[in-house]
């Protein structure tokens, strides 16, 4: 019988609940299931279970702050790179806020800031009244929209001698749940390898339209969603280029070109579409601009008077691309809307001749203008709405691209 896990890197890291001491048989279930298993642990955890008895189970060297200082190697780092899965269990609320904040002010924490699994699961452990004090519910919901995935606490018998919820959850629920993300990462990861190679143009951010050297029009995009894109495009192994109206934090592999005005945005946008593959349009570009903005700041002219501003409309950088693309070429586009969202995006869909669009209603929670999390509802030709959501920008980049590469399939 095939295991479950086979040649899974599971790096789980071990904090100071009283919880801890599961952590033995928690490392024997994942071993059983074919995994290879790597153990972090904070010193307040070696408290409630010795490292060695970790190291023996899973058969390697265990990762503590004194292990840490007594070697020259920067092995959080390597711990990090090695692991397929990262898995906080039990997770002390103490750690869920420290992660939450990007703190590392021990070996555990700064293995943890430095990972990039693919997978990372973390699993609480503490007294109800602590899990339902709602600055933990701020961390956990700020680790979830960072990526992580939650493991609920069970209710229990807990240390303090009642039942209620806080306890850890049962350890099988924890291993069957980092399973099931593993086998979904696999599978998604095999979809969105048909963009390998491929060139994807991707625009982000709300245009910016100059009233005077001081003003502008402008909306309340943050570019958020469509650096997300690009990122995810990025681990796809696609050659990403994105048009952003506003410079954010992103990988180097991402080449970006930043260009505030519609106009601007259209001319770098239709250079690059001259070879791509893919374009998304994800900024919210701004209909209007002024037919001839004041060369000096405006001023005001008395206490009563209003100012008038001639506008004209901007290029419709959608339609101008879908009209234009070539045999082969996928168009994407966003419809952000405050009502009838299906209907607007369906018309968008045939009026913009574009392969896709991203519904997202901003009057939802968990959606809506500068923004970690969104929620979305993708319209194809012929096929059903498909909702996704709510789910980090990140994730939603991922099953957007997942659409795409099913648009090329189907061709």
């Amino acid at each position: 019988m095939k295991k479950t896990l086979s040649d899974k890197n599971i790096l789980l890291a071990v904090t100071g609940g009283i919880a801890a001491y599961k952590a033995a048989e928690l490392v024997r279930a994942f071993k059983k299931r074919g995994a290879n298993v790597k153990v972090v642990m904070t010193a307040a955890a070696e408290g409630f279970i010795p490292a060695k008895t970790l190291a023996i189970l899973s058969k390697e060297d265990v990762l503590t702050d004194e292990s840490q200082a007594a070697t020259a190697e920067v092995a959080h780092v390597q711990l990090a790179r090695w692991a397929d899965a990262l898995v906080v269990a039990p997770a002390t609320a103490n750690t869920l806020a420290k992660m939450a904040n990007g703190i590392a002010d021990n070996v555990l924490l700064e293995t943890i800031l430095a990972s990039a699994a693919p997978v990372k699961v973390m699993a609480p452990a503490m007294n109800d009244q602590m899990w339902a004090n709602p600055a933990t519910a701020r961390n956990v919901n700020t680790l979830i929209s960072d990526g992580f995935s939650l493991v609920e606490p069970d209710t229990g018998f807990l240390a303090e001698g009642y039942e209620a919820k806080g306890r850890l959850a049962e350890l099988n629920t924890i291993v069957s749940q980092v399973e099931e993300e593993l086998n979904e990462r696999s599978a998604e990861d095999e979809i969105l390898s048909h963009l390998k190679g491929q060139k994807v143009v991707i625009t982000a951010g709300g245009t910016r339209e100059p009233i005077d050297p001081v003003r502008f029009l402008t909306n309340r995009s943050s570019g958020k969603m469509g650096y997300a894109l690009a990122e995810a495009a990025r681990l796809a192994g696609a050659d990403v280029t994105l048009v952003a109206s506003v410079k954010r934090d992103c990988n180097a592999g991402i080449k970006v070109r930043i260009a505030e005005s519609a106009e601007a945005m259209l001319s770098a946008v239709q250079e690059a579409m001259v070879d791509a593959d893919v374009f998304i349009s994800a900024a919210a570009v701004s209909d209007y601009r002024l037919k001839e903005p004041f060369t000096d700041k405006v001023k005001k002219q008395g206490d009563d008077d209003g100012l008038t501003l001639d506008l004209v409309q901007n290029p419709d950088i959608l339609k101008t691309v879908g009209m234009a693309k070539k045999p082969g070429q996928i168009v994407v586009g966003f419809a952000a809307e405050t009502k009838d969202l299906l209907e607007n995006a369906t018309a968008k869909l045939q009026k913009k001749n574009a392969d896709m669009i991203v519904g997202n209603d901003v009057t939802k929670a968990g959606a809506g203008f500068d923004k970690d999390t969104n929620v979305v509802t993708m319209v194809r030709d012929g096929l059903a709405p498909i909702e996704a959501g709510p789910a980090s920008k990140l994730a939603i980049a991922k099953e957007i691209l997942k659409q795409v590469a099913d648009i090329q399939e189907q061709r």
